[in-house]
């Protein structure tokens, strides 16, 4: 059972370093005792999200809702053989994830099977359960078990996964305008983005950068580094972003070089060594 336990978290692992390096980069930066679990959180929230973004050749309702259904499962039976829902009903269990957050974050993956244009309010529930939720059920490892701590980090934690999100839907809007028939951004017409569209969407991001830093100071020091970490490798691609002009960013797919990811971790490291962070 045990060798079961690390095979099925180790996909969760691969999962998350295939798609996105710069997370599993920053992973890498948390504490050894809860890095395996942020991994299971990562691998399970990219399996959902790769249902309703690609698998456009099956039946994608039919597909969430049985990987629905067996997530829910495997968190009461405790044990899936399903390898990611393995190593994420161990998370949840350990952790005493609130299952009210995993509803959520279905309900938004469920908003995307609907080609749509978000309003001021489905806009703001479909951040809350694809991002925000995403950062509270991590919070509850960073916290291990403390509430208090969880209770005081916990609008930050919002703020950060909003703002990582909103840089994806900027970075991304042509393909979800084009590709996925997505336009996240309330009242923007991506067949007219205006600078002023552009500049609008950009207070809004920079405002949750800024609150969510308050709270990434505040975190404990297991998990401070690496977040610290992924919140600089978003910063650094938001203002890359805000220095595009409006019309370049329809025609190109806005990226950190690897050159300046390893710089950013190292001036982290600086800051850390300061006691700066």
């Amino acid at each position: 059972m045990e060798l079961f336990f690390d095979v099925s978290q180790r996909c969760s692992q691969i999962t998350t370093e295939a798609y996105s390096t710069s997370f599993a980069s920053a992973i890498k930066l948390l504490h050894r005792d809860i890095r395996k679990p942020i991994y299971n959180i990562y691998g399970f929230v990219r399996f959902a999200d790769e249902i309703v973004d690609s698998f456009h050749a099956f039946e994608k309702q039919t597909l969430l809702a049985e990987f629905k259904a067996e997530t829910f499962k495997a968190i009461h039976q405790k044990i899936s053989l399903n390898p990611i829902l393995h190593s994420f009903q161990a998370t949840v269990n350990e952790f005493h994830i609130d299952h009210g957050l995993i509803h959520d974050f279905f309900k938004s993956m469920e908003m995307d099977l609907n080609a749509q244009q978000y309003d001021g309010s489905l806009y703001n529930e479909y951040i809350y359960g694809s991002a925000e939720v995403v950062g509270l059920m991590c919070l509850y490892v960073f916290c291990e078990g403390d509430k208090d701590k969880w209770e005081q980090l916990k609008p930050y934690a919002r703020s950060l996964g909003a703002a990582f999100q909103k840089v994806n839907f900027l970075r991304d809007a042509r393909f979800d305008y084009e590709q996925l028939k997505r336009t996240y951004f309330p009242g923007v017409d991506f067949s007219n983005f205006t600078v002023s569209m552009k500049q609008q969407i950009e207070m809004d991001i920079a405002a949750d950068f800024h609150h969510a830093y308050q709270g990434v100071k505040l975190l404990p020091l297991k998990a401070r580094f690496g977040v610290y970490v992924a919140y600089k490798y978003y910063a650094s691609l938001f203002k890359k972003i805000k220095k595009t002009h409006s019309s370049y960013i329809w025609d190109t797919r806005i990226r950190i070089s690897d050159y300046r990811k390893a710089l950013i971790v190292l001036r982290a490291i600086l800051k850390n060594q300061l006691n700066l962070i």
